[in-house]
């Protein structure tokens, strides 16, 4: 039987940024993966020949810039692409550009509304403001407000003095901000359908919301607190699809002296008295560890890998009540050639960037209708990408690929399980939605890869095909995430850490959940870091 210091449990992204911070520390780290490839949901994969497919993620801008920095993922190959802006298509035929430039974005606003133009300004500067508060809070431990342990009382000082240098109007403003749904929000500034269903999309995609629900808002911040480099808010492209990011992750791991082993995924995490000490895996193979750090969310964890005895009961009701809904389907396409938009100007560099077809609030909640109901919408919503536009390393000259992420499809379909009739019917109403605004484009598919919440849950180990593994709602934030009381990547089993999406701050590519728990591992072996000075503080 192998022994290790450390064993991952599950090989996405975060897993992966955890493996290289304690391999750099030191620790005999081994990773072990169902799939077999590594990296989860950020995934590159040749599906038709000569095509390589994001798919599952399929953009990038929340993956931390110190993270990058300290694993040296450049170095490794990784390159992010910023693309340079989107644009909604209109039922009348008409568009709404957007651009990475603001002055851009306000002349075109200036087309369809002058008030709406001069708000954009002061919406920008409100969310920013937003941003700048939450963003310093990614890359530290949420504190435990009832714990007096001198490091909770000096992060819940932390917390109190950033609230308190605020001028009175902006905690208000904030408060309202966390818990009001992005339609409210957005009325305070926008009187324009398109414009105000553009900026809503971000606030809706991989959650269980719909843009009139309350706490929508906060998913857009969310969403917004990424950058390139630099930028913040913006995104881009990893040049040869998101399974770049984990291959430079394992590249970095791989040359800090850490082992992967992939095609058997974890069975059981073993526990004795009160401790973990090893995995047992699916294919026999059992690992030693005084370290167990699952990438898994928290149900999938506890609920399946860890036996219910060695558990509070008290603690498994909260995991249970844990949300964990999945809204979100995904279609990947192989295509002949680049479609056409016939609202577009010839030459637009918006096709490079995000298109949509939802173009007011009112029919991305009447899709979000149809998921309360336990249908997958029969006019979804599409985030819709050609990252071929601008990286050509990923089809054969002249071809391109297009990735569709789609709200709403439900986990299940008026409660019973999905069959392959529903994936094929959820996709072809995905296509027929695109020849809508571009015709001819039917003609142009060579392959369609259609992955529903059921797909996203075999296959990457979503539980119920929820990207963000567990909802970014007000009540699953800060140290309610995934759990009271466990919101610092730890359990209530010694040895047994989080480091997944369900931990503090939550989903997208984002690695911060990854490198937290790796702060905290070190610390309470007293091990010295590469962090920077997050680890310090935190």
């Amino acid at each position: 039987m192998s022994r290790y210091d450390a064993i991952i449990a599950g090989g996405g992204h975060n897993g992966l940024v955890t493996a290289c911070y304690l391999a750099k520390a030191g620790l005999k780290t081994l990773v072990v993966e169902k799939n077999d490839w590594v990296g989860g949901a950020a995934v590159s994969r040749s599906l038709y020949p000569g095509f390589t497919y994001s798919n599952c993620s399929y953009v990038s801008s929340l993956l931390r810039p110190e993270i990058m920095r300290e694993l040296e993922l450049p170095k490794h190959g990784l390159q992010i692409i910023p693309y340079e802006g989107g644009a909604v298509f209109t039922q009348d035929g008409g568009y709404l550009a957007m651009y990475r430039d603001h002055d851009a974005n306000r002349r075109e606003f200036a087309r369809y509304s002058q008030r709406d133009a001069e708000n954009y300004d002061r919406y920008s500067r409100d969310v920013l403001r937003h941003c700048r508060f939450i963003r310093p809070l990614l890359l530290r431990t949420p504190p435990d407000p009832t714990s007096f342990r001198p490091r909770d009382l000096s992060e819940l000082a932390y917390i109190g003095k950033k609230l308190f240098d605020m001028p009175e109007e902006d905690i208000y403003a904030m408060i309202r901000f966390w818990t009001m749904s992005i339609s409210d929000f957005l009325d305070e500034y926008f009187e324009t359908p398109v414009i105000k269903a553009y900026l809503a999309v971000s606030s809706i995609i991989g959650t269980a919301l719909g843009p009139m629900s309350p706490g929508s808002a906060y998913v857009l911040l969310h969403h917004y607190m990424g950058d390139v480099d630099g930028n913040i808010g913006a995104w881009g492209y990893a040049r040869g699809g998101m399974g770049s990011i984990s291959k430079a992750l394992m590249a970095s791991f791989v040359a800090a002296g850490g082992e992967v082993r992939t095609g058997s995924g974890v069975a059981e995490i073993l526990i004795s008295n009160g401790r973990a000490t090893g995995v047992a895996l699916a294919n026999g193979d059992t690992f030693e560890a005084p370290m167990v750090i699952s990438n898994m969310d928290v149900k999938r964890t506890f609920l399946k890998h860890v036996d219910e005895k060695h558990l509070p009961p008290d603690f498994v009701k909260s995991v249970k009540r844990f949300k964990i809904r999945g809204s979100s389907g995904k279609v990947n396409i192989a295509l002949d050639g680049l479609p056409t938009f016939p609202a577009l100007p010839p030459d637009s560099p918006c096709i490079r960037g995000d298109l949509h077809f939802t173009d007011s609030i009112e029919r991305l909640e009447h899709a979000y209708d149809d998921w309360k109901a336990g249908r997958y919408s029969r006019d979804p919503f599409l985030d819709m990408m050609i990252p071929t536009t601008t990286d050509p390393t990923m089809t054969p000259p002249g071809k391109h690929f297009m990735s569709c992420f789609v709200q709403y499809a439900p986990p299940k379909i008026e409660g019973r399980d999905w069959t392959d009739a529903d994936r094929d019917a959820f996709g072809q109403t995905v296509l027929n939605q695109i020849e809508q605004y571009a015709p001819g484009f039917k003609n142009l598919v060579l392959h369609a890869e259609v992955r529903t919440p059921r797909e996203l849950e075999a296959e990457v180990g979503l539980t119920e095909g929820n990207i963000f593994q567990g909802e970014l709602t007000f009540d699953q934030l800060l140290f309610n995430r995934p759990v009271p009381g466990y919101a610092q990547y730890r359990s209530p089993i010694d040895g047994l850490w989080m480091c997944g999406s369900s931990t503090h701050p939550g989903g997208g590519v984002m690695g911060a959940p990854g490198r937290n728990a790796a702060a905290e591992i070190l610390r309470s072996l007293k091990k010295p870091a590469i962090m920077g000075d997050a680890y310090a503080v935190l």
